[in-house]
């Protein structure tokens, strides 16, 4: 986790409908963001998480998701869901396991077998929350590391604005006495800044650098 230490990681994904799923695209990015200081990758899936293990020498957050998210992706645990994705995720080298440890109801294996699993592996445990609770019942539960990531993408969870889960941030950093991760919606510079002054750990910024569909639509849709 000292490698991660006020610096930004970057998720590198794509869904397998999307060109840039290719495995070699996919490769290409993480080196390009690497190159470009980016000192942790999050990646979905055993294979990119073996791809990073073998040509990279920095921290690698490992999940998975399904090849498409369903209606009612809002409603279900869709991150890293039972052991079976843990497992796979260990054999490929991730470091962290990241995991949805939201309210919602769980596909399979309670959150506290799952971490159980992880922690027993050697690795680090990396929660997925959407609230504040979600995020002081993990620590309270084990888990090495808490991340904002979901905050806004469940029910309950509801934002004004599509802006980063600043307040969230801060009442986490508050209270925990572990590593609070900002993930979610961060587009700017300033924005990273600010999650450091409320006292985030590291910042994961996704769909800003990797998704280039999502960022082309920013300049051609007009009000």
């Amino acid at each position: 986790m000292e490698k991660l230490k006020k610096e930004v990681i970057i998720s590198v994904q794509a869904m397998p409908d999307e060109p840039l799923y290719d495995e070699v695209a996919l490769t290409a990015m993480m080196k390009s963001v690497i190159n470009g200081g980016a000192k942790g990758l999050r990646l979905a899936g055993a294979r990119d998480v073996r791809n990073a293990k073998k040509l990279f020498d920095v921290p690698v957050i490992g999940l998975t998701k399904p090849d498409k998210l369903p209606d009612n992706w809002k409603d279900i645990v869709y991150i890293t869901p039972t052991l079976k994705e843990v497992k796979e995720l260990i054999s490929a080298g991730a470091d962290i396991i990241a995991t949805d440890a939201t309210q919602r109801p769980r596909p399979k294996e309670s959150l506290a077998e799952i971490l159980n699993y992880i922690k027993s592996a050697g690795k680090l445990a990396m929660a997925d929350i959407s609230t504040f609770e979600e995020g002081i019942k993990a620590r309270e539960l084990g888990f090495d590391i808490i991340s904002t990531t979901l905050s806004g993408y469940t029910q309950y969870s509801v934002l004004e604005d599509d802006k980063p889960d600043f307040k969230l941030l801060e009442k986490l950093t508050t209270r925990l006495d572990c590593p609070v991760i900002l993930e979610g919606r961060i587009w700017f510079p300033e924005e990273v800044n600010r999650a450091f002054d409320l006292g985030a750990y590291s910042v994961v910024i996704g769909s800003a650098v990797t998704r280039p569909q999502l960022i082309t639509k920013r300049f051609c849709i007009r009000n």
